[in-house]
């Protein structure tokens, strides 16, 4: 035994000694002093760099390669403007707003890309979620003002559009709002509406990056995302699948909408209007199958296939000769004005109804930006600023408000045209706004017989993707439960509740998931491997031997107020002795041995026999040190603090030493601070070692003698 004492001693002689460094912090006014000066302090260079940071397109288009790059940029831009146009119409069915405020939001919405976004590759315009959120609005305030939301209450024509902005009266609609000194209809203030909307969320995203707000994207996971875009994209097709049909049923307002729509579409399934039944059949054949080409054959065919356009196109002209709305009162997009309507400044008073809806339109926006231009950025070998996308994605909002838009974000489904299509620069986006003007001075008035079922076919089969999600649930759970859990949870609570609750309820729910996985971590109790200085899970690993007379325990989580419960527990499982307990039962016994003593000593006339029974009463626990594995703690806050200081008493109290080992130096810092190593950290070189097999030698050295003696009392 003397022995085994010398080479533990020399073992942990040997240990090395680690000092931390000295840090100087400056007081925090002094700090806070000098970033002012330095923010406040103006010159020729430092302005040049605000600007050229504010618009990275003074940066790069100096140095754009004509010869290298014009060519994709130009052919991916132009085809994503000829997609661009039919989606543009089409999202402005879910919008709540004429089809003529798509095509503004789109053009708007990429020259400004062009000029403030750093990646190369995102599409950011008109998006089917982004559109189903404002519709939603919209037709809630629009009820509420007292329009009737039925679509056949509005009369389409150019002399309605043409006084959106002013009165917008007709004999057909008797009813208006005051909005800003003038009398305002059912479209005027749908738009109304949508700008006031889209102009709070710009501000929110520019306020968000001006404080440095982006890391509000971290609680947005990527399971969450998913099953919010699966969940919206049911909401999507739910909302169409009455223009399918040919039926006249008002959106619904408040929770529930799938639910609601879905029994008043069955409701009403005997007025189905057949021309609009059968052009959808068509359209979704020839959509699907102009997808499935394009995805067969995608290495053969150097450009994607223009089918929205030929679908639109071929529709138009058959609604147009065919007389489809005269003859089987086909619903129609109506009258698109060619041109552009003056500027104006969104309404204010409409701002406090919906300052609270353009909070989450805000935060989704940009979180589908950030991480789209995060994502194509790796991909394609450069970097992005994401505090500056939050800038442009908020200033495509704010700006584009003025002009009659509705909010934006950037679109996977577009973004992923523009990459397989050789898009080299945001060049790309200026021809798409190209090709939208041209449909803005041109080609505008030729969509007027274009039928919204054929829209909504163009909608739902955009869809696709998203709602295939629903096929990897079962390999999202192998990989993970906890990740398909999330994505069942807030996709049901999206489609079955509303868009914003199903936001709130994944956030609220992945969040809670990973409280509850830190309130009940993986513990370990830790074994030697071949008397080396490597300490493992005896369950996970074999041929692990526990040191002798020492228990070396892990706790996998952060130790704070919520799981400190957790923490005690297990580790008294794990080591087997409770000290609480340990006291009561030693209490007992040793009150049991008295009497007994006492009754025997009157007996025999020997009053020292009681305390040599009592002595014996005593039991040697089988272990007389725990090693507390620290490396696998982030950090801990005060209730942790207590709860270790607490054991470290109780567990003294029934002759148990408590060390701990791989402490990180912020967890190191907060046990100084409580003075869990005395006053001055006295006994901080016998508590803190920098690995377990240094704990573990120091337990050995230190009780070995005692040890020793107990055996030798024992023999």
């Amino acid at each position: 035994m003397e022995e085994v004492t010398k080479v533990a001693e020399t073992t942990v002689a040997h240990q090395p000694r680690l000092e931390r460094q000295v840090r100087q912090r400056q007081p925090a006014v002094s700090v806070l002093k000098s970033k002012l000066k330095k923010s406040a302090t103006c010159s020729g260079p430092r302005v040049r760099s605000t600007l050229t940071g504010f618009f990275p397109v003074v940066r790069w288009l100096p140095k754009y390669k004509l010869r290298e790059y014009v060519w994709g940029d130009v052919m991916s831009g132009l085809i994503v403007g000829i997609i661009l146009v039919p989606q543009a119409i089409a999202y402005c069915l879910l919008a709540g707003v004429e089809p003529i405020y798509g095509l503004y939001t789109s053009f708007y919405a990429n020259i400004i890309y062009f000029l403030m976004g750093t990646s190369r590759h995102v599409s950011v315009g008109i998006f089917s979620l982004m559109s189903l959120m404002v519709g939603q609005v919209v037709d809630k305030e629009l009820f509420l003002a007292g329009f009737d939301l039925d679509e056949d209450s509005k009369t389409s024509g150019p002399d309605v559009f043409n006084s959106t902005v002013g009165s917008n009266l007709t004999a057909g609609h008797p009813h208006s709002v005051e909005l800003m000194g003038m009398q305002c209809g059912k479209e005027c203030y749908a738009i109304a509406i949508a700008a006031a909307l889209t102009f709070l969320a710009g501000i929110y995203q520019v306020l968000m990056a001006i404080f440095r707000l982006g890391f509000v994207s971290v609680y947005l996971s990527a399971p969450m995302l998913d099953g919010f875009a699966t969940g919206a994209s049911f909401t999507i097709l739910t909302v169409q699948a009455k223009y399918l049909l040919g039926l006249k049923i008002p959106r619904h307002q408040g929770y529930g909408t799938v639910v609601v729509t879905w029994i008043n579409i069955f409701t009403n399934i005997h007025k189905t209007n057949l021309c609009d039944l059968i052009t959808s059949a068509i359209c979704i054949s020839v959509l699907l199958a102009g997808k499935e080409i394009q995805e067969r054959y995608k290495n053969r065919l150097k450009i994607p296939l223009p089918t929205e356009l030929v679908v639109v196109a071929g529709a138009t002209l058959a609604s147009h000769f065919g007389n489809l709305n005269s003859r089987y009162s086909s619903s129609v997009s109506g009258h698109i004005p060619t041109g552009f309507i003056p500027p104006q400044v969104p309404s204010f008073a409409l701002m406090p109804q919906v300052a609270l809806d353009a909070i989450p339109l805000a935060v989704i926006s940009f979180a589908f930006t950030v991480s789209l231009s995060e994502m194509f950025a790796k991909k394609n070998g450069y970097t992005v600023r994401p505090n500056q996308e939050m800038l442009a994605i908020g200033c495509c909002n704010i700006i584009p408000s003025f002009f009659h838009c509705f909010t934006t974000s950037a679109a996977l489904a577009k973004t992923m045209v523009k990459d397989s299509t050789g898009c080299q620069t945001q060049v790309s986006s200026l021809i798409s706004a190209l090709v939208v003007l041209l449909v803005l001075l041109i080609f505008a008035p030729f969509f007027y017989s274009l039928q919204k079922c054929v829209l909504a076919c163009i909608i739902i089969v955009s869809l696709r993707g998203a709602l295939r999600k629903f096929k990897d649930v079962p390999s999202k759970w192998r990989a993970s439960h906890n990740d398909a859990i999330v994505w069942m949870v807030t996709m049901s609570a999206t489609a079955l509740i509303s868009v914003e609750m199903g936001l709130l309820v994944g956030i609220v729910f992945s969040m809670s998931c990973i409280i509850f996985k830190t309130q009940n971590p993986k513990v370990s109790l830790l074994g030697q491997a071949n008397s080396t200085d490597l300490y493992e899970d005896m369950d996970e690993y074999k041929n692990l031997l526990p040191p002798p007379r020492v228990h070396v325990f892990r706790f996998q989580a952060p130790l704070y107020y919520a799981n400190k419960d957790s923490f005690l527990k297990s580790l008294y499982k794990t080591v087997g002795v409770e000290p609480f307990l340990e006291m009561t039962r030693r209490k007992k016994a040793e009150k049991k041995a008295k009497e007994a003593s006492s009754k025997q000593a009157k007996a025999n006339g020997d009053a020292s026999n009681g305390e040599v029974i009592v002595g014996l009463v005593q039991r040697e626990l089988d272990f007389h040190t725990i090693v507390l594995d620290c490396s696998a703690i982030p950090f801990i806050d005060s209730t942790g603090m207590t709860t270790i200081k607490m054991l470290v008493r109780e567990y003294e109290d029934i002759g148990v030493r408590i060390v701990l080992a791989n402490c990180n130096t912020s967890v190191i810092d907060d046990l100084q601070k409580g003075r869990l190593f005395g006053n001055n950290d006295e006994d901080m070189s016998s508590m803190l070692f920098h690995s377990v097999h240094g704990a573990v030698l120091h337990a050995q050295s230190k009780f070995a003698p005692a040890d020793s003696r107990t055996d030798d009392s024992v023999v």
